[in-house]
């Protein structure tokens, strides 16, 4: 087995290398003048199980350009078996047409990385689960609502505390939100949102009893914060005690850090399937939990043929 890692997020590469205790393969992925990428394996793969570890987050098209060029340089190496672990998979959020004559980038990011000669993906909490089928090719996705729970029980009380709510601050996360709901026998509410324009909503109704509880907000990506900030203000006009946020991928572009800082958010708790800014890492209310064991021990089960989905069990 070979690790190999791009520039997107080194830090979860190096953890992720740590838990299966094997080493990052030596490449070089560098530019030239005019920003051309250029990726160069340095050790032989040669019939070789091979992982490539990189977000296509922030600055998007590089990193994906990143990921597309180091698959073909594995497959011009004659690498046996080429997986694509991809913790953040950008452009999931263009998954289905929103209006005529616009486009579906998921389909077309995963018709790239198949094209370029991957064999197999690994992603975790893909925006909608029904991406997997725009790939030809073996797909994982795996779900970060165990490691979250576990976080939750240790920080907050889990299972002993029954005057904890996880809400879903949108309709269409409700099934992630309940998944998460049910491991903690939590109760579940909803925050029913309008959205005027992308990346802006406003909140209409809060759906369940927050009142006098403590509130969890569970969504898949934070990019803005604006969304979040607005249902948690919302949740507290109702009359809860204390609103968190756990979120699978933080995004936090533009003035996002501010608005969680300047938020009656408690705590934010991000995954780190995408690496954060300094600005962010500085922000008190912003915490990391590391899917480095997650993503390790998926990767050790597909190197050993074994069951990806049991972790889920």
């Amino acid at each position: 087995m070979k690790l190999l890692a791009g520039n997107s997020n080194p830090p979860l590469a190096r953890a992720i290398a740590e838990e299966l205790a094997a080493p990052l393969t030596k490449t070089q992925v560098k530019r030239f003048a005019d920003n051309e990428v250029f990726a160069v394996i340095e050790e032989n793969v040669r019939g070789e199980d091979v992982f490539i570890i990189q977000s296509t987050s922030y600055p998007a098209n590089d990193n994906l350009m990143e990921l597309l060029i180091m698959t073909d340089a594995l497959v011009r190496a004659s690498a046996r078996r080429i997986t694509a672990v991809v913790p953040y998979f950008g452009y999931a959020r263009q998954d289905r047409k929103t209006g005529g004559r616009t486009p579906i980038s998921a389909k077309l990011v995963a018709n790239l990385i198949t094209r370029a000669g991957a064999d197999r993906v690994l992603t975790m909490d893909l925006h909608a689960g029904q991406i997997q089928g725009f790939f030809d090719i073996p797909t994982d996705n795996l779900l970060p609502a165990p490691l979250l729970a576990q976080d939750i029980k240790e920080q907050r009380g889990g299972k002993a505390a029954s005057d904890l709510v996880i809400v879903s601050p949108d309709v269409g996360g409700v099934v992630r939100a309940r998944a998460l709901a049910s491991r903690l026998n939590a109760d579940l509410a909803i925050v029913d949102k309008r959205r005027s324009a992308p990346g802006k909503s406003e909140v209409m109704n809060i759906i369940g009893d927050v009142s006098g509880r403590r509130c969890i907000l569970f969504d898949d990506i934070v990019d803005s914060a604006g969304t979040l900030c607005n249902a948690a203000q919302a949740l507290s006009e109702q009359g809860a005690v204390e609103v968190a946020a756990y979120v699978s991928h933080g995004v936090l572009s533009g003035p996002a850090v501010n608005r969680v800082e300047d938020s009656v958010l408690s705590e934010m708790v991000v995954t780190d399937s995408i690496a954060l800014s300094d600005e962010a890492l500085a922000c008190k209310k912003i915490r990391t939990v590391s899917i480095a064991p997650l993503i390790g021990e998926a990767i050790r089960r597909i190197a050993n043929e074994e069951s990806v989905s049991k972790l889920f069990d």
